[in-house]
């Protein structure tokens, strides 16, 4: 089986970060910068705005005002950027539980047979990109390969939302014509000492002896090498399972609607998702929370604890239960989500009697052997071969 690794970039994230909590940077240019009072310091992440101006990251800010004067500046706060990068990271565990943070803005995931799941690789970093630009209102670029590096080098091809894939038959077309300045792992000084030595792109670095690498740039010369080849045979290093704390997804609906059975359908297909994402992971929760963002952009919430379970039914029909009780004929929605918690708290806050206990037990026994059944059939042959009866297109 090919491996499949996706690399998350996050897009210009401090200041987008910044921008999801003040809309008035929105569309003009705008910076994080240090110490933007004193005009000393460097910009550490500028919007897209800002760079059409000429402004670039690391920059020196009085620099970086000449070709852009009017750009907002704004102070560094790290503590939200940390609050903010792990909601993405805890978003992305919700798709595979092998992910390595590789910085405070991105991450590689290991999506290695996954298709029954969420499609092709293309179709799961859409996926992924649609969740986090609806759910938490970031930008990011993905890389798709089969290794880490060319994930790492897929992602910086297109910004911002890029999707890119480059596979080991991509190799001379998408990396090899880059500078070598470009390639991951490669300084500003060991770019320079290349290009002295006459190697100025990817592929010129790829053709050379490996031993003549190892003699210049000692034992790194062999990594070099490999990396420039298109070779990398490091694991995605995963984050322990019990780190995740949710498991949600959400859907931004083709056009609003106003009907409540039209949303139970959107959500028993949400519902059927976050099931088989959790019988996967083996994650049983107790708290099921939807929401809810209406035509005028409002949003809504509601949460509901119920008997610990990863069936679909049950999420489905907890997330029913309170989607009838947060339901306005009178307000279109455009977005709906589910998402299914509560993963290591063991006791319920309501007593149920013993009677209760055997019932809800053999209930969800029920429910997870069929699920389990679909889910086996799905993962052979496809997600499309089997759903509900409720969601065939007719």
């Amino acid at each position: 089986m090919q491996k499949v690794i996706l690399l998350v970039d996050m897009n210009a994230f401090f200041i987008s970060c910044e921008m999801t909590r003040n809309d008035s940077l929105v569309g003009i240019p705008a910076a994080v910068a240090g110490d933007p009072k004193k005009r000393t310091g460097i910009i550490l992440a500028a919007n897209y705005e800002a760079r059409a101006c000429g402004v670039k990251t690391a920059m020196v800010l009085h620099d970086a005002l000449k070709f852009c004067p009017k750009m907002v500046l704004v102070p560094p706060d790290h503590h939200f950027y940390g609050q903010k990068s792990t909601e993405v990271m805890d978003l992305l565990s919700n798709y595979t539980p092998i992910l390595e943070q590789n910085s405070i803005d991105e991450a590689w995931l290991d999506m290695t047979g996954c298709e029954g799941l969420f499609g092709k690789p293309v179709d799961a970093a859409k996926c992924i990109m649609d969740e986090i630009k609806d759910r938490l209102g970031l930008w990011c670029s993905i890389g798709i390969a089969e290794n880490k590096f060319l994930a790492k080098m897929a992602a910086e091809m297109k910004k911002p939302l890029g999707i890119t894939e480059l596979w080991d038959h991509d190799i001379p077309i998408k990396l090899w014509p880059l500078p070598v300045k470009e390639m991951y792992g490669i300084g500003g000084k060991t770019a320079e000492k290349m290009n002295r030595m006459g190697i100025r792109t990817i592929g010129a670095l790829a053709r050379l002896d490996v031993s003549l690498l190892v003699q210049t740039f000692g034992k790194g010369g062999d990594e070099i090498y490999r990396h420039a080849n298109g070779i990398d045979n490091s694991p995605v290093v995963a984050r322990m399972a019990d780190e995740m704390k949710s498991i949600g997804r959400l859907k931004t609906l083709p056009e609003d609607i106003s009907d409540i059975e039209k949303a139970k359908l959107v959500l028993m297909e949400l519902a059927d998702d976050i099931g088989m994402a959790a019988r996967r992971h083996d994650k049983k929760g107790r708290t099921v929370h939807i929401t809810l963002k209406y035509s005028d952009f409002q949003v809504a919430t509601r949460q509901a604890t119920i008997p610990t379970t990863y069936a679909t039914k049950e999420i489905y029909q907890a997330g029913c239960g309170l989607l009838e009780q947060s339901w306005n004929r009178f307000h279109s929605v455009r977005l709906i989500g589910i998402s299914l918690s509560g993963f290591h708290k063991e006791s319920s806050s309501k007593q149920l009697s013993l009677f209760d206990q055997l019932e809800d037990a053999v209930k969800n026994d029920k429910n997870e052997r069929i699920d389990k059944a679909m889910d086996k059939i799905r993962n052979k042959h496809g997600s499309e071969k089997i759903t509900f009866a409720a969601l065939v297109k007719k």
